[in-house]
């Protein structure tokens, strides 16, 4: 059996929890001691740092240069946009991009940095073989090749709502920073935020738009003091500069198919109206979360503009005016 081929079904953990998979992580599973070379080096620094760690994938000195993002588990599209932009952008430069495999930011944080060929860290909030959430199996099996999904909870434990505070500890004594992208008022974003403060970690936030009961968090901690995070040099500008020297560059790109080919500008389109909502967005937020060129997110709007689904407001903020219908190539005029 390969290490992430699912177990054999079994009963479902009582009470809602997740399907345990007794076997999925062997034969990288293993316990790493405070003591032991590999049990990381910011971890071990912290008061009262976990004695044991299950560990499946690897821990290596590389994951000593972590940021973590987190952030709400019903993110905007913005939101969620913006998180795996900065994870993979972080992650092109050697960032091992940590955070939580939970629904919302912290996949999209995962995704954006396995996707950029880097390395992520996923803290469980359960014991290792109860994966949580479930749905999140093929993110979690790609960490145990490029990085490592870690708990310092027993085989077994299921997800209880008194994990997750001691998980979030975790999470930012692995990382040299947290940067919060979207979270509301009372979000365990905030937490994470708060004890990485405690440790002294650089705590960071992206700002979100004013409406967004999503965003009322991140902009409370700006207010306390946070720094604003808008690109990856943001982040970058707030670490050690013993940590800076560290950064590799990233590698160059290639330009995907879908910018290449004539009907990419259908596709850019539809991209942008993936992002817009009923609250405006301007058009620097349109280009942090899009990862488009300037000129390519005003030739786009330009474009929807005129096929009538999004409208321009004052302060060249944008809205979609109602249910996005398919896009049409305007140099074949076909439908797409």
């Amino acid at each position: 059996m390969s290490k992430c081929e699912p177990a054999a079904p079994g009963r479902e953990a009582a009470a809602g929890h997740p399907r345990r998979h007794l076997s999925r992580w062997s034969p990288t599973e293993r316990t790493v001691s405070l003591g032991d070379e590999e049990y990381p080096v910011h971890l071990r620094g912290v008061p009262a740092p976990p004695e044991r760690l299950a560990v499946a994938g690897r821990l290596g000195p590389e994951d000593a240069l972590a940021v973590a993002l987190v952030g709400s588990r019903s993110p905007t599209p913005y939101g969620a946009a913006m998180a795996e932009r900065l994870a993979g952008d972080l992650a092109r430069r050697g960032v091992t991009v940590v955070s939580g495999l939970a629904r919302g930011i912290d996949i999209a944080a995962h995704r954006g940095a396995l996707a950029a060929g880097g390395r992520s860290v996923a803290v469980l909030g359960s014991g290792i073989d109860v994966l949580y959430p479930p749905e999140h199996e093929e993110e979690a099996c790609l960490m145990v090749d490029r990085g490592a999904v870690i708990s310092q909870f027993a085989r077994g434990a299921p997800p209880l709502p008194a994990h997750f505070p001691v998980r979030n500890r975790v999470i930012a004594g692995l990382s040299l920073a947290v940067v919060v992208v979207e979270a509301a008022e009372r979000s365990g974003a905030l937490i994470t935020a708060g004890l990485a403060g405690d440790l002294g970690r650089e705590v960071m936030a992206v700002p979100g738009r004013a409406t967004s009961a999503q965003s009322w968090g991140a902009h409370r901690l700006l207010r306390e003091g946070a720094a604003l995070v808008e690109s990856w040099q943001d982040v970058v500008a707030q670490l050690p500069r013993r940590w800076q020297e560290c950064l590799g560059a990233a590698p160059p790109r290639e330009e995907s198919a879908a910018e290449t080919a004539p009907d990419g500008e259908a596709g850019e389109r539809e991209r942008l109206l993936r992002l817009l909502g009923e609250d405006a967005l301007g058009m620097d937020d349109l280009i942090a979360a899009s990862g488009m060129a300037p000129s390519r997110v005003a030739a786009a709007i330009g474009m929807l503009e005129i096929d009538g689904l999004v409208r321009r407001q004052a302060g060249q903020r944008f809205v979609r005016t109602g249910r996005p219908r398919r896009i049409l190539s305007h140099r074949s005029g076909e439908s797409l």
